[in-house]
C-alpha cells in the first residue's frame, strides 16, 4: 500500500520529469523534432569516437545501431527516466524511438546520460525496432557537471549480437534501483 509519503515522492518525480525529461512534452513540428534527435545522435556519436575511435569501423560493419538521450530523475525511494532516439540500419534507414522507466530504491539526484546500442545481429536490431525492450536493475554512481568532475560509464554485451556503451553528459547522482526500462517506436516521427 502506497503511503502519503510514497506518493508525495511519486507525485514530484513524475513531476519533475516531466519538465526536464527531453521530450517529455513534444516541441516543434514533426520534422524539428526527427532534426533535433538526428543532431543528438550526431553529437552522442561523435562523442563516442573521441573517446573510443575503434567503434566507428565497428558500427560501419554493424547491422545498425541507435543513439539515445535520457534524462533520470531519483528522489529516495523512486526514480524516473524518459528519453528520445533514433535506430539507424545498415542501409540508412531511421526508425525514431522513446524510451521510459521508472523504479523503485535508494538514490538522489539527476542525471542526464547518452547510450548507443550497436547490433551486430539483424535479427535483435528488427526485434528491437519491432518490439521495443525492456531492461531491469540499475546501479552506478556519477559526478558530473559540464567538464568537470568524473564519471562512471558501462559498456559491454547486453545480449548475444548486442553492445551497449553509456556515458553521461551532465549529472549529479548516487542511486541503487530496481528500474524497469522500455524503448518503443515513436508514432508520432515514424
Amino acid at each position: 500500500m502506497m503511503t502519503r509519503k510514497k506518493f508525495f515522492v511519486f507525485l514530484a518525480g513524475a513531476t519533475i520529469l516531466a519538465l526536464l525529461a527531453p521530450g517529455a512534452i513534444a516541441k516543434g513540428t514533426p520534422d524539428e523534432r526527427r532534426d533535433d534527435i538526428r543532431q543528438m545522435r550526431d553529437t552522442v556519436l561523435a562523442d563516442l569516437y573521441k573517446e573510443k575511435p575503434e567503434l566507428k569501423a565497428r558500427i560501419k560493419k554493424a547491422a545498425g545501431y541507435a543513439a539515445f538521450t535520457n534524462v533520470g530523475v531519483n528522489l529516495l525511494i523512486a526514480s524516473f527516466a524518459g528519453g528520445k532516439g533514433v535506430v539507424v540500419d545498415a542501409k540508412g534507414r531511421e526508425t525514431f524511438m522513446k524510451m521510459g522507466s521508472a523504479g523503485i530504491g535508494l538514490g538522489l539526484g539527476v542525471k542526464d546520460f547518452r547510450g548507443v546500442f550497436v547490433f551486430h545481429d539483424k535479427a535483435k536490431l528488427e526485434s528491437f525496432i519491432a518490439k521495443g525492450w525492456d531492461f531491469s536493475g540499475q546501479a552506478d554512481a556519477t559526478a558530473k557537471s559540464d567538464q568537470k568532475g568524473g564519471q562512471l560509464a558501462g559498456a559491454g554485451n547486453i545480449t548475444e549480437g548486442v553492445e551497449l556503451y553509456q556515458f553521461t553528459k551532465n549529472g549529479l547522482a548516487l542511486q541503487a534501483t530496481l528500474q524497469g526500462t522500455k524503448y518503443w517506436k515513436d508514432k508520432d516521427l515514424n
